[in-house]
């Protein structure tokens, strides 16, 4: 975006000085420096404005606020005014987890995340075999739906064996050299950006399948005259997409980075 079209503001107002608008002029351009990841990364809350205009934040998360507003036809004036609203709200879900210790943070995306997926995978699969086998006849979207999840349900448990077994006990093991002030030695797949970068790669993958899902079952949205099970596995297809985009969130644009910046220290 050139300087022409970017949003501007005057922080001089009757020939003075206004200091509340020379502060926001500071947070836009802050705001503007950083990449859609690192936002959400910084307040989970501005998550819901890349929600709102369907605006990937977590495997896409690398693009800047400029070039989402352009991709998407939005008015980055609008993005910067919604971000800085949702910044200001009250939410007692506003945990800093940028703050936290990579070990711990590895523990709580295994126990929570990882937990929550192969928990959920059997139910979802049991709603929409029955789903597709009382409505597949006059919804052939919904055997769609459910091939597409099956996919997603193989690759996600396989993905985050590979987390579990391979990336997050090297984390861990990082994260207890700094402690002790020695190297950690030379991982079998030679830094730990290569198995980052084949995870995210899975995550783009898993996050193309769900906007599959999500387009094929219209935002989640039942028929008016669906029964009981198609509203509750429409419901429980948008809750695991939902955990998904945090769980992705979480690795793509904290653990990982952290974990490349832990790195390059131990090897300074």
């Amino acid at each position: 975006m050139d300087a022409m079209n970017k949003p501007e503001l005057i922080p001089f107002r009757n020939g003075r000085f206004n200091q509340n608008i020379a502060g926001k002029i500071n947070i836009m351009e802050e705001t503007l420096d950083k990449t859609i990841g690192q936002m959400v990364a910084e307040d989970y809350r501005t998550a819901q404005v890349f929600k709102n205009h369907k605006i990937d934040f977590c495997c896409k998360g690398n693009r800047s606020l400029e070039e989402v507003a352009e991709k998407n036809k939005l008015d980055i004036a609008v993005l910067l005014k919604e971000i800085a609203e949702v910044r200001t709200e009250k939410t007692d879900d506003h945990t800093d987890f940028k703050s936290w210790p990579l070990d711990l943070l590895a523990d709580y995306i295994e126990k929570k995340h990882h937990r929550y997926v192969e928990e959920r995978i059997p139910v979802l699969r049991q709603y929409l075999t029955k789903l597709c086998k009382v409505h597949g006849n006059h919804h052939p979207e919904l055997l769609k739906i459910q091939e597409h999840f099956d996919l997603s349900a193989g690759e996600l448990t396989m993905h985050m064996k590979k987390e579990e077994l391979v990336l997050f006990p090297w984390i861990r093991k990082m994260v207890k050299s700094e402690q002790k002030n020695e190297s950690p030695g030379a991982p079998h797949f030679g830094t730990v950006r290569n198995p980052i970068q084949a995870m995210m790669q899975e995550h783009e993958n898993e996050g193309e399948r769900f906007r599959q899902i999500a387009k094929l079952s219209d935002d989640y949205t039942p028929p008016e005259d669906a029964c009981s099970t198609y509203r509750v596995s429409f419901s429980l297809l948008r809750e695991f997409e939902e955990d998904l985009h945090r769980h992705i969130h979480l690795e793509n644009n904290i653990l990982f980075p952290k974990a490349e910046v832990l790195e390059s220290e131990l090897n300074a």
